[in-house]
């Protein structure tokens, strides 16, 4: 049987400006994309409106055009997905995996939020939907991080598919989406690794592949917070994108040489040239440009 055609994403959600981290993460997927000769995916995941900016994604995706990062195909945008993520919900359901919680966060805070079984509030006028978790370990494999493994069941408990406010919940989307998508690489922010197991879950549940997994170091804000999270969170300068991109690259690959070409599109050919997974940042950091 032979191995899929490499095809990643990057997959940011509109909640504002593209900044130095989410370049980061989009610079490090396009690269490994380009790397094993691969497709490379662009995906709005725009399924959680109190978390959206009006005109977020528009911003978003100029700011990546500016950069040079064009997806291979047509942007995909999760606001138009309702229907598979219901005939998703659907094939759990059948397969009796699926089940209406009307429990709250007080209700959990004994468990420190840790799902496994119902407390009774039949006042409660809408359930969530959450995925049945099993005992027992998930393990995968990182492409920088190594191996991993986690309970799932003893740290998250029974994973939320559909909030109680009727939207879908990120870890279903996702899942689905990838899927959809034949997605076969996911490289993206070590903020997520957490979301990992809890995916592997969903896609097993679903009976959907797994893809590989690589993590990439965060950047950090200088008081120590993700940056995306921090004061230090700017939008990035699109008007020197070979400068902008060469500080993503030292963050990215501290010990690899960054690319000298002045010209974007010549930036970026020998970025892919040159681009090397393993010498990938081991650890998060703070990028040289906020010291």
């Amino acid at each position: 049987m032979s191995t899929p055609r490499y095809r990643g994403r990057f997959a940011p959600t509109p909640s504002g400006p593209l900044h130095f981290g989410s370049l980061v993460a989009a610079l490090g997927s396009w690269l490994d994309a380009r790397h094993h000769g691969g497709q490379w995916l662009l995906r709005i995941e725009d399924i959680d409106p109190p978390r959206e900016r009006p005109g977020a994604a528009r911003a978003q995706l100029q700011a990546l055009a500016a950069f040079g990062l064009q997806a291979d195909e047509p942007v995909r945008f999760q606001r138009h997905r309702h229907a598979a993520y219901d005939a998703a919900l659907d094939r759990l359901r059948q397969r009796d995996m699926l089940f209406p919680c009307r429990c709250s966060r007080s209700d959990l805070a004994a468990t420190h939020g840790i799902h496994r079984a119902c407390v009774a509030r039949p006042s409660a006028p809408h359930p969530a939907w959450r995925l049945r978790i099993a005992d027992g370990e998930i393990a995968f494999r990182d492409r920088r991080l190594g191996d991993i493994r986690e309970d799932t069941g003893r740290t998250v408990g029974d994973v939320v598919l559909r909030r109680s406010d009727g939207l879908y919940a990120y870890q279903l989307a996702v899942v689905v989406d990838d899927a959809a998508q034949g997605i076969t690489d996911v490289v993206r922010g070590a903020d997520l690794l957490d979301s990992t197991a809890r995916q592997i879950a969903v896609q097993r549940a679903l009976g959907l592949p797994t893809p590989r997994y690589l993590h990439l170091p965060l950047a950090l804000g200088p008081d120590g917070e993700k940056l995306s999270k921090s004061l230090a969170a700017c939008p990035v300068d699109v008007d020197q994108p070979v400068a902008t991109l060469s500080a993503a690259w030292r963050f990215l690959l501290p010990d690899l040489p960054v690319p000298v070409e002045n010209a974007l599109p010549a930036w970026l050919d020998r970025a892919a040239e040159r681009y090397r997974p393993q010498a990938l940042r081991t650890a998060d950091a703070v990028p040289a440009a906020a010291d």
